[in-house]
């Protein structure tokens, strides 16, 4: 009895070993259906399972969702419709360049009601490398695997002298030609959702490696059964095969946005690699990266939810470039419709991603993101402006000039070996101009520039939120400025900018308000009111959009004690609202109201770095407790594990910053403010090969609080890390408890920068 009891014990051990250990093949932990809930009027993510690799110029998914529609997979869906290459960013972004390969058995049916088949999660595998799931109607196993710009498809039939695979190219313009004799399907497709130009097109080709029984193309819902060569405003393929039970029929597929020619040397990427052989090249790519970063010392769901949030944080921008027939770097230009050398990426929305996602790129994957600012850097030359927000190409979408934040922190944090001075004129550019179309240059600048502020009655909607995020990005601008030894008076044009904010804040609340032309503040004032003044937030969320300035916010609420206790009102405060500037509840409403946080709205980016700013009152406690709240109750790797948009990497990012203990509060500055590291060790591997090593042996889900904490055997009692300081390697320990430590971290030397205390 005695000797079960200790092998019982033994086991226990064992097991919670495992389920605590360090991850061998952390590709596996990842759920790319996290995300996937979701819809319209409620987001947990608005993601959909990415088959890719990272930064893959293609991403594959199944298409559950109708043609057009932006939800293109929803896990609540009961049909998939066909297997899509998407390049889709977001839902509300909607997809560009698109087309899909579907299975049938039977009648063949074209439409994409009638072939939908019914499908269940049970018999779905969604992996970043690999997908498969069983087809009900058609007694099909579709099964994928990516490369970068490819993809190799096995299709499992039953017996039938009726086994099909359809080709739709989808509507808005498209063509297919069928080549029994190759075995091969050529086409292309123009759909998108605006940001492309005249001669946009996406090439594809299709290899299978059985012969066509018969070779069909389609037009809408008609079959034309006299020609294999088709235009089309919506044409399709239809090939047939004579399959034995369980018989596997292999497709090759790529596609090009220059020519059919570039499309068939994007297919080298498989070469003459089998189906497994593609899935097990994609495994190793995830597992390089994401092996990046180790963890060890969480909870099973806290690991998993961080090697899922990490996916996300590897798959966007994408590149947008492809390599011809010399190997050398090219891309189709979503600018100006030319093929042109040099690198490109795209989608991704600036207002969303400067936040997180691009430092967390500056820290990790320099070198990609050197390459990013030269695709920004031909972006502005060949459209004449920066994208804030590119997919593929000039979106009018949201607000801000956060490309220069962007542009600045690269630099300043060693990107080198692409044109800087291009990019620094582009800023300029944007500093003084509106472009041409609301969401390019700065709308309002001359208000802005003139008066210090975009005013709330001069017709510019979000005006408030705009005014926040130009002073913050003309801090950027200065910062760089500095770095470039730009003239004296040019970096202090932009100083002085910079403290733009301060002319919106009002004293009366205490919070950020829009302001009239004459001076005079917006009446009457809601600061509950969604919109308006403000981009997808109110006042409570964008008052604390002073990045690069928190002391000088300080100062303009009343000090410390005031400010921290703004910043509690936060949590305290019920989760109402106002939204009337709608005329409907949007998603981002009432994800605030659900989360049971107050007028906490982290599922939207305004506010995400507001729990950091408790650093620079003195109290780093609060952020410590706030922040592993956060972490607890908003991520989880389920299908419904986000609390909102997940928006590019962004949300995820906050997330592994968050859970290894920093996070880059205010881009262009060499700082990461500080909270707690959620595991016992991280250990993340920097591109230049050492080690940042982060040790709390003592965490758990009660030791959340830092007691103490040591950089390098040291003693360290400041609140932020320098990023300098990081890349030459460090060993970070933190002592952890399970109250509070008040005196840690409360004096102004310990606070991360502000502006206004520079070179005191």
């Amino acid at each position: 009895m005695l000797y079960r009891a200790f092998r019982c014990l033994l086991i226990s051990v064992a097991l919670s070993a495992t389920a605590y250990a360090q991850p061998a093949d952390p590709v596996e932990l990842v759920n790319t259906l996290m995300g996937t809930d979701s819809k319209p009027s409620l987001s947990n993510g608005n993601t959909y399972p990415a088959i890719a690799l990272p930064w893959g110029m293609n991403f594959w998914m199944p298409q559950t969702g109708k043609m057009g529609s932006g939800w293109a997979y929803t896990y609540a869906a009961d049909k998939i419709r066909g297997f899509k290459q998407t390049h889709q960013p977001s839902p509300w972004m909607n997809d560009y360049g698109q087309f899909s390969l579907m299975p049938v058995t039977g009648k063949l049916r074209i439409d994409e009601d009638e072939r939908a088949s019914w499908y269940s999660h049970k018999a779905e595998v969604a992996k970043p490398y690999y997908y498969s799931v069983y087809l009900a109607d058609h007694d099909v196993t579709t099964e994928i695997a990516p490369t970068e710009r490819a993809a190799s498809f096995r299709f499992t039939f039953p017996k039938t002298d009726s086994a099909y695979v359809l080709i739709d190219a989808f509507d808005k313009g498209s063509y297919v030609k069928v080549l029994p004799r190759e075995r091969k399907i050529i086409g292309y497709t123009t759909k998108n959702s605006g940001g492309v130009p005249a001669n946009f097109k996406n090439y594809f080709v299709i290899y299978f490696d059985k012969p066509f029984v018969t070779a069909q193309t389609w037009h809408g819902k008609t079959i034309a059964r006299d020609t294999l060569e088709l235009q089309a405003a919506h044409a399709g393929a239809a090939v047939q095969f004579k399959t034995g039970k369980g018989e596997v029929v292999h497709a090759r597929v790529a596609s090009s946005f220059i020519s059919f020619e570039q499309a068939e040397r994007n297919l080298e990427e498989i070469g003459n690699a089998t189906f497994d052989g593609v899935k097990q090249k994609a495994k190793a790519a995830w597992n390089t990266e994401l092996n990046r970063i180790r963890v060890e010392g969480g909870t099973p769901e806290q690991i998993r939810t961080f090697y899922s949030c990490l996916y996300r944080s590897l798959l966007f921008p994408r590149k947008f470039y492809e390599l011809d027939a010399n190997r050398k770097v090219v891309h189709y230009s979503p600018y100006n419709g030319q093929v042109l050398p040099g690198y490109m990426f795209t989608d991704t929305g600036f207002w969303d991603t400067f936040r997180s996602l691009f430092p967390f790129l500056n820290l990790m994957y320099p070198t990609l993101n050197a390459q990013m600012q030269e695709g920004l850097a031909n972006a502005y030359k060949e459209g004449g402006w920066l994208p804030e927000w590119a997919s593929p190409g000039l979106r009018n979408v949201m607000i801000g000039s956060n490309s220069a934040s962007v542009i600045a922190d690269a630099y300043l944090k060693g990107g080198r070996n692409y044109d800087i001075n291009a990019l620094y004129e582009a800023v300029l550019k944007n500093s003084e101009n509106e472009g041409p179309m609301d969401a390019v240059g700065r709308r309002g600048a001359q208000y802005y520039n003139r008066l210090g502020y975009v005013p709330y009655d001069v017709k510019i909607n979000e005006n408030a939120a705009r005014t926040l995020e130009y002073a913050y990005d003309d801090f950027a601008i200065y910062q760089l400025a500095k770095a470039l030894k730009r003239p004296a008076a040019e970096i202090e044009r932009f100083a002085k900018r910079s403290q733009n904010y301060r002319n919106l804040f009002d004293k009366e609340t205490g919070l950020m308000r829009g302001k009239n032309a004459d001076g005079s503040f917006q009446k009457p004032f809601n600061p509950f009111k969604w919109g308006d003044a403000f981009t997808e937030g109110n006042s409570w969320h964008y008052t604390w959009s002073v990045f690069h300035d928190v002391q000088g916010l300080i100062d303009l609420m009343g000090g410390r004690e005031k400010f921290v206790a703004k910043l509690d009102s936060v949590f305290t405060l019920p989760p109402v609202y106002d939204e009337s500037y709608y005329r409907s509840v949007i998603h981002e409403i009432r994800e605030m109201q659900i989360a049971n946080m107050g007028q906490y709205a982290h599922g939207n980016q305004p506010i995400q770095h507001m729990i950091y700013l408790y650093n620079y009152a003195g109290t780093p406690w609060k952020a410590q407790y706030w922040l592993r709240e956060v972490m607890n109750r908003l991520y989880l790797p389920t299908p419904d594990g986000y609390c909102g948009d997940e928006d590019n990497g962004q949300t995820s990012a906050w997330y592994v910053f968050t859970a290894m203990g920093f996070y880059p509060v205010c881009p262009a500055t060499d700082q990461y403010v500080l909270g707690a590291p959620l595991f016992k060790k991280v250990t993340a591997t920097l591109e230049n090969g050492r080690q940042l090593v982060i040790n709390a042996p003592n965490n758990s889900d009660q030791n959340r609080y830092v007691n103490t904490m040591q950089l390098n055997r040291k003693p360290y009692a400041k609140n932020w890390l320098s990023h300098t300081e990081l890349l030459k390697g460090a060993v970070i320990d933190f002592t952890m408890s399970a109250t509070p430590n008040t005196q840690r971290g409360t004096t102004p030397d310990a606070f991360p920068y502000s502006m206004s205390t520079e070179g005191k």
